[in-house]
């Protein structure tokens, strides 16, 4: 009973997102507006690009896109890329050959491709996702969420409590992030050489055209499907290391607001315009000056802030949204000592620590308030079901200490709690982390299988450890680092 509560859970975070959404941000007229959007101060640029001119695409002379391509085709436009293709027609399967397969497309398995391309190996990326570029990019929420992210955005950990955004298309998180460049902190480098470690999959038929039984055969197989997919195709590919979908790490996410009304002269335009992340503000420990969080400003449009909000009532509802584009968010990110796990496509399990990482929740959540209050925000609040917030203007300075000495981090939905939040999470790592041995890892400090021969991992499973920061250099070093490995294994082979 307890685990069809939560299966119905995820349905119904999806199917309210999607409503929502819709509202706010799909439901336009023949001219593409929305006639919501005046009254919220929400403008998007409809302008199209009329030119006849064909420009290609950055990937165009290498992508294949299946999705176009039938069973005649398809032999064709693979051997035109250069790859070396058998047909058996008895068997109805069409043969590639390579010299590597990589798995995925995101920060490790484009890394991974340039490195090993790049030393003479022909490589073949297959990605699950469509491959866009911006001219195809609708201004909408909802239609450009589902073509960029798993399940269009609305994947959720088993119980609920935890949202969970992943990029879903050719260029994964890459593609997808807010191209928040952050250096790898020392205290992790040193976190872990102080461990001694070192840096049945659901499918979708996206075409009918192609009845081909595509095998590939390639000297090396890399599994670059990101966090919560690696897992799921390693275990379904029969590997039993005991490391493989554990130690899963989601650094957690709280928000904060504080509106800024238009009559604030020296505060000027909207909050979806102009940069998204100009900087990023670190909460230290008083006692050893320690990163307990860092606070960022996030993206968001109206579809997704209307479903921020607790739900209050229709007319403070209607309130909110007409405050939309003066009301700033910061978001609370933390390095999570908490591990969850993945071991099957979309079935996500986490649970948050309670003393540790709750506190640096909190202590996140308590300095965004302030810094919201110091830059002069009318009202601020969080995102808790009862709609915590305080009016700033009139408010001595004892209460709103008070206000936000009571603010703490709640539990999910699921919790029951009187009052709960709603956790995010767009950060996955650590679910094939690499280790010494493999008692450790699920790999070894290769980015190898410890159980097959020429099956390597290499994306954000490998983290051993959450790094507190936004990953994508991270990832992308690791890879890089990886893959020349992989190149040196390849030549000596």
């Amino acid at each position: 009973m307890k685990k069809a509560s939560a299966v119905n859970l995820q349905q119904m975070t999806a199917d309210t997102f999607f409503t929502v959404l819709n509202i706010n941000s799909l439901k336009c007229d023949e001219n593409g507006e929305n006639q919501a959007w005046e009254a919220i101060s929400y403008h998007v640029n409809n302008d199209e690009n009329t030119s006849n001119i064909h420009k290609e695409r950055p990937l165009e002379k290498g992508i294949v896109e299946a999705i176009n391509e039938d069973d005649l085709s398809l032999p064709q436009s693979l051997s035109n890329k250069g790859l070396e293709i058998d047909i058996d027609a008895n068997k109805n399967t069409l043969k590639v050959k390579c010299d590597v397969v990589i798995v995925g497309s995101g920060c490790g398995g484009g890394v991974a491709a340039a490195v090993l391309a790049s030393s003479g190996l022909k490589v073949l990326v297959l990605e699950k996702g469509n491959y866009f570029t911006p001219k195809d990019y609708s201004s909408l929420e909802g239609p450009s969420m589902n073509e960029l992210f798993e399940l269009g955005g609305t994947l959720s950990s088993k119980d609920g409590n935890m949202a969970i955004v992943a990029g879903s298309t050719v260029g994964g998180g890459s593609a997808v992030n807010w191209s928040a460049s952050i250096k790898t902190p020392d205290y992790v480098l040193k976190d872990c050489v102080r461990r001694k470690k070192c840096l049945g999959v659901m499918a979708n038929v996206l075409t009918e055209n192609i009845s081909w039984r595509i095998q590939v055969e390639a000297k090396a197989t890399i599994s670059s499907c990101g966090a919560l997919s690696t897992p799921p195709l390693m275990i379904a590919s029969g590997l039993k290391n005991k490391n493989i979908g554990r130690h899963l790490h989601l650094h957690p996410v709280l928000m904060a607001w504080g509106h800024f009304p238009d009559s604030m002269n020296d505060l000027k335009g909207k909050t979806y315009e102009g940069g998204i992340i100009t900087s990023v503000h670190k909460v230290l420990s008083e006692e050893d000056s320690k990163v307990k969080a860092i606070i960022e400003t996030p993206a968001l449009g109206p579809g997704t802030f209307s479903i921020l909000f607790p739900w209050e009532s229709g007319f403070n509802f209607k309130e909110r949204m007409l405050k939309y584009s003066r009301t700033v968010h910061l978001i609370t990110i933390i390095k999570d000592k908490s591990c969850g796990e993945v071991r099957s496509e979309g079935r996500i399990k986490y649970d948050l620590d309670e003393e540790y990482d709750k506190e640096n929740m909190k202590l996140g959540l308590q300095r965004a308030l302030r810094i919201l209050i110091a830059a002069g925000a009318v009202e601020v609040g969080t995102h808790r079901s009862d709609g915590q917030k305080i009016v700033c203007s009139g408010t001595n300075e004892k209460e709103l200490n008070m206000f936000i000495e009571s603010v703490y981090a709640t539990g999910g939905p699921m919790s029951h709690e009187e009052n709960w939040s709603l956790y995010s999470t767009a950060h996955q790592m650590g679910s094939c982390r690499i280790g010494m041995t493999e008692k450790e890892g699920a790999v070894d400090e290769n980015g190898q299988s410890w159980e097959a021969e020429g099956l390597f991992v290499c994306d954000a499973s490998l983290l051993p450890t959450a790094i507190g920061v936004n990953p994508m250099i991270t990832i992308e070093s690791i890879a890089y680092c990886v893959a020349k490995r992989i190149a040196v294994i390849l030549k000596m082979a």
